[in-house]
């Protein structure tokens, strides 16, 4: 799943969407760079408004797609 983020400007943003993400029940993998998130998990577990709200959570918006 890939999800585009507003207000990510250096590592340190990286590191906190990251760490946020990954604590998601189903996340099994994640790779984030500024600007996005890609993520892996599993199906019926994983939802898109779980990691979007993890994602507000630590002070960014995702972009509606």
């Amino acid at each position: 799943m890939h999800i585009e983020i507003e207000g990510m400007s250096c590592s340190h943003c990286v590191a906190r969407v990251e760490k946020a993400v990954r604590k998601v029940e189903g996340v099994t993998h994640v790779d984030v760079e500024i600007g996005s998130i890609d993520v892996e998990g599993h199906p019926g577990r994983l939802t898109r408004q779980a990691l979007e709200d993890a994602i507000r959570d630590v002070g960014f918006t995702p972009r509606s797609e």
